[in-house]
C-alpha cells in the first residue's frame, strides 16, 4: 500500500503531471486539452534547452514516424476533400499529438516514472469504475442521472463513452493491481472493470476487454496449459457476471436481446442487432468506389453519407446521428474510416506505421516488451480490425490514441540511472533526470 502512495504520489508531481492530466480530464470535454497545452510548453522550453535533444531518444524518432504517417494520411486526404475547411482544421490539430508525444518520451525516461504513470492512470480508472458502481446501484453519479438504456458514469447520459474507454485503458488497472497485490489483487481488478464495462452497453467494448482479458492470460501464463487453464477461470467469471447482469440489470438485458438478433440470420435482424452498421457499411464501400485513391478527406465522411446512401437511409433521414441530412458521423470500423476518409495511399501509410512500431517492438527486447506491456495490450485492442470502433481522427478518440502512442514510444525506451550519475543539464532544470547518452544499437 505505502508503495502505491509513493507512486501516486510521483504522479502527481512535475513532470508526469501534464501527461497524466489528460487521462484525469477525460470524461469533462476539451479540458482535457489542458493537458496537452501544457505537454505542448515543455517540449518548447525542452528544445529551447538542448536544440539536439531528439538525436538522444529513439523513441521519439519513432514517435515522430509513426505520426508522419498517422497526419500524412490525413494531409494528402485533404487536398482535394469534400468538406475541405473541415479536413485542413483537422490536419492542423493533429499536430498537436507531436509535442504531446514527444513530453512523454523526454518527461518519462525511468522506470519508477513509468510504473508510476502506471499506477496513477489505474487509480484514475478506480474511481471511473467506482462512480460507475455507485450509479449502477442508485441511477446518479458524479456524471449525473445514468442514461436510459446504459450506465454512463462519469462521463455523463450525453457522452456515452464510458464503455469503450474503460476496456481501452483497462490493462493499466490490471497492471497495477497485479504488481501490488498480486494474482488475488488481478482477480479483483478484473472483476471491478468488469461490471462497468458490461452495464455500459458498448458491444465494442465488451470485445476489447475479453482481447484484455486473453492478453492477460497470455502474459502471466508462460505455457499453453496454463493459458488454457485462465482462460477457463476468466471465461467462467464472464459468464457468471453476464450472466447475474442479465437477469438484474434492465439495460444489459435489453442489450442482450438486441444483440443476440443476430442469431436470427437475416438481413434485417442483422443490421438491426449491428445498430443500422451494416448500411453504414455498405454505404462506405460506394465511397471507397468512387474515391479509391485518397479517399473524401479526413472527417468528411458525414457530408460525403448522402451523396451515397439510398434516398431512405435511416441515418440520413433521422436526427440519431448527426442530423437530418447529414448521415452516419464516421464509418464505425478502422479500415473503412481509413479507407472512406484517406483512401488507398492513407491504408498504405497505417500499414509502414504498423510495420515499423512491430519492428521497433521487437528489436527493443524482452525486458523493455515487458515494461511496455499495459500500454501495448491497451493499443492492440483499440486497434483490433475485426471490431466496431470510434473515429480515429475525431478529437477525442483520436487524443486518446496519440497519448497512447506517445506512451508506447517511452515506454520501449526507458533506462535506469547508473549509481552515482549527477543530474546536470537539461534534465535536472526540465524533467529533473539524467540520463547517458544511447547506444542507437536497437533502434
Amino acid at each position: 500500500m505505502n508503495s502505491l502512495g509513493n507512486s501516486i504520489k510521483a504522479a502527481l508531481r512535475s513532470p508526469l503531471l501534464p501527461f497524466w492530466l489528460v487521462i484525469a480530464l477525460l470524461p469533462f470535454g476539451r479540458s482535457s486539452e489542458l493537458g496537452t497545452f501544457l505537454c505542448l510548453l515543455g517540449v518548447i522550453m525542452l528544445f529551447a534547452r538542448d536544440p539536439r535533444a531528439l538525436q538522444q531518444h529513439a523513441g521519439a524518432r519513432l514517435l515522430l514516424w509513426l505520426l508522419a504517417a498517422y497526419v500524412g494520411a490525413a494531409l494528402f486526404s485533404a487536398f482535394d476533400a469534400i468538406m475541405p475547411g473541415k479536413s485542413w482544421s483537422t490536419v492542423i490539430a493533429l499536430l498537436r499529438y507531436v509535442p504531446l508525444g514527444l513530453y512523454a518520451c523526454f518527461a518519462i525516461r525511468r522506470e519508477r516514472k513509468l510504473q508510476a504513470l502506471y499506477t496513477a492512470v489505474a487509480v484514475v480508472l478506480g474511481l471511473w469504475c467506482v462512480d460507475a458502481w455507485l450509479q449502477a446501484f442508485t441511477g446518479w453519479s458524479l456524471g449525473g442521472h445514468a442514461e436510459a438504456e446504459r450506465v454512463s458514469g462519469i462521463f455523463g447520459a450525453d457522452n456515452l463513452k464510458l464503455g469503450p474507454t474503460l476496456a481501452v485503458l483497462s490493462p493499466f488497472a490490471l497492471w497495477a493491481a497485479r504488481r501490488h497485490w498480486g494474482m488475488r489483487g488481478l482477480l479483483l481488478a478484473f472483476l471491478l472493470v468488469l461490471g462497468p464495462v458490461l452495464l455500459a452497453g458498448s458491444r465494442a467494448a465488451w470485445l476489447c476487454y475479453a482481447l484484455v482479458m486473453l492478453g492477460f492470460a497470455w502474459h502471466e501464463a508462460g505455457s499453453l496449459r496454463r493459458f488454457a487453464g485462465l482462460c477457463v477461470v476468466a471465461v467462467t467469471l464472464l459468464a457468471l457476471a453476464g450472466g447475474v447482469a442479465w437477469k438484474t440489470s434492465a439495460r444489459f438485458h435489453d442489450r442482450m436481446e438486441r444483440t443476440l438478433l443476430v442469431l436470427h440470420g437475416n438481413d434485417q435482424s442483422i443490421d438491426t442487432a449491428l445498430s443500422g452498421r451494416l448500411d453504414i457499411w455498405h454505404t462506405s464501400l460506394g465511397m471507397i468506389a468512387a474515391h479509391p485513391f485518397n479517399g473524401v478527406g479526413v472527417r468528411g465522411f458525414r457530408y460525403a453519407y448522402p451523396l451515397y446512401a439510398p434516398a431512405n437511409d435511416h441515418f440520413v433521414v433521422s436526427t440519431e446521428a448527426c442530423g437530418v441530412g447529414e448521415g452516419a458521423c464516421h464509418a464505425h470500423q478502422l479500415l473503412l474510416e481509413v479507407l472512406t476518409e484517406t483512401g488507398t495511399l492513407g491504408l498504405l501509410l497505417w500499414l509502414a506505421a504498423v510495420t515499423l512500431a512491430w519492428r521497433a517492438w521487437r528489436r527493443v527486447g524482452v525486458a523493455a516488451r515487458t515494461r511496455a506491456f499495459p500500454v501495448t495490450l491497451a493499443l492492440a485492442v483499440m486497434l483490433f480490425p475485426l471490431n466496431t470502433h470510434l473515429a480515429f481522427y475525431s478529437a477525442w478518440w483520436g487524443l486518446l490514441f496519440g497519448w497512447l502512442l506517445g506512451l508506447w514510444c517511452a515506454s520501449l525506451f526507458v533506462a535506469g540511472i547508473p549509481a552515482g550519475t549527477a543530474e546536470t543539464g537539461i534534465h535536472a532544470g526540465l524533467f529533473k533526470e539524467a540520463l547517458p547518452r544511447e547506444s542507437h544499437d536497437g533502434a
